[in-house]
């Protein structure tokens, strides 16, 4: 069990700040996933017309892997000020480039209209969407659980349990979409509709975000007379091992996300799957993961993190080999359970406890910079996953799936390997000047 803080809870403020969380992330990862199911299934069409369909793919896989590349440029930069400043400044901020970013996307010219710039324009906006969500996750997680004072691992997955919803979000409002105005109007201006409602989610995000106080635990911290000059500089020279550990404890969850979430929509539609039946069955196990996110994370307050991450890393190790055949059965049941095994159930095992797992590895006075960084680091894999999975089956002629099932199972050992590196951290008081692991893995 979590040790209870040394700040009593103020239990309005905790709801707001895990209210807060949930929903900034949710309108986060609703603009940053939309991108994603766009990518897969626009995209190719509209800012890379003059290429093959394959080849176009591949491109358009690139761009949405621009915004991970960013990611952790983004952690490092908020986190730096999040540390200095404070971790409510910086949410405020994040939210609203996010939500400026998508929007702009929304109004976009495609190729046709200007030519190459449209490409190079979306991969800009790309970019500062993949900073914004860089910074927005470490901040999120910190305003809850440096908020609680018990249940540390359960009041941080809601931002974790954000994504998923933002996932249903996009699948559903683009899905919907298209089934409303058509195939032809939804490939000529449809799918903007999507990236234009950005900005009423920011509205509303901001609305309830600025009602949120600063954490107890930073402000306790004494951060105006001692706070770190330079935190990024501090966790490279004091928590090297702690950094790359925990990058290797995520990286799995990311590669299994980014195949589920992204890569799989491509491989379907072209297997022999309508678009709307591979988002039908994306958005039922994307919902059926908010839930299962919290369950698993809650959970992890009781049998610890380890345990729980460790499960779910060997059990997504072995169905990587069983993910692919079903979806080549041609079922749309198979192709449904295939997802909800896979996103619904095994991934959150491995994804909700980061949250709370990535806060415990750091002290108070880099802990955003830390925390945002191993998280970006690791979430590289579900940007670059796709990417190299489409390369992969291109240069294959979309033959053999076999490497990439390969490729998954090899990081989630990875990811074992790492979580046994670490010892347990769910007890560990976030008050405590002392990073969570310090003796254990940076000697």
């Amino acid at each position: 069990m979590t040790n209870p803080s040394v700040f009593p809870p103020n239990q309005v403020q905790l709801r707001r700040a895990v209210a807060s969380s949930f929903l900034g992330s949710v309108i986060e990862y609703y603009d940053f996933l939309l991108y994603a199911t766009a990518s897969a299934v626009v995209f190719s069409k509209i800012f890379f017309s003059s290429l093959d369909p394959l080849t176009a793919t591949v491109a358009s896989f690139g761009t949405f892997a621009t915004g991970y590349l960013a990611r952790p440029l983004g952690g490092v930069i908020f986190g730096h000020f999040g540390d200095r400043l404070g971790r409510k400044r910086m949410l405020v901020l994040t939210m609203t480039l996010m939500g400026v970013a998508s929007f702009l996307i929304g109004v976009l010219p495609t190729y046709e209209q200007i030519g190459a710039l449209a490409p190079i324009t979306l991969v800009l906006l790309r970019v500062l969407q993949g900073v914004a969500i860089g910074g927005e996750w470490g901040g999120a997680v910190l305003m809850s659980a440096e908020h609680a004072s018990s249940r540390r691992g359960l009041w941080a997955s809601f931002t974790n349990a954000g994504a998923p919803f933002g996932m249903v979000l996009s699948t559903g409002v683009l899905s919907g979409t298209a089934a409303v105005v058509g195939e032809q109007a939804f490939l000529s201006w449809g799918w903007r509709v999507p990236f234009l409602l950005s900005i009423l989610l920011l509205g509303v995000g901001l609305f309830v975000r600025l009602r949120v106080e600063e954490t107890p635990v930073f402000e306790a911290a004494g951060v105006g007379g001692r706070a770190t000059r330079m935190p990024l500089l501090e966790v490279l020279r004091n928590h090297p091992r702690t950094l790359l550990l925990g990058v290797g404890v995520g990286l799995s969850a990311f590669v299994a996300q980014g195949t589920l979430t992204t890569y799989l929509i491509a491989y379907g539609v072209r297997t022999g799957f309508t678009r709307q039946a591979v988002l039908n069955g994306l958005t039922l196990s994307s919902a059926l993961a908010v839930v299962s996110i919290i369950a698993w994370s809650a959970l992890s307050d009781r049998v610890g993190r380890r345990p729980i991450v460790l499960a779910g890393a060997l059990l997504m190790a072995g169905f990587g080999f069983a993910l692919f055949p079903m979806v080549n059965a041609g079922s749309v049941a198979l192709l449904v359970i295939a997802l909800v095994l896979g996103q619904a159930l095994i991934h959150p095992m491995m994804y909700g406890p980061l949250g709370a797992l990535y806060a415990e590895l750091f002290p108070t006075r880099n802990r955003y910079t830390g925390a945002s960084l191993g998280y970006q680091l690791a979430g590289l894999g579900a940007g670059l996953g796709p990417l190299l999975f489409a390369q992969l089956d291109a240069s294959s002629g979309g033959g053999s799936t076999t490497t990439i099932s390969v490729i998954i199972a090899v990081c989630c050992l990875l990811t074992v390997v790492c979580v046994l590196a670490l010892r347990e951290t769910s007890g560990d008081d976030l008050t405590s000047g002392a990073p969570a692991i310090r003796a254990a893995t940076d000697a």
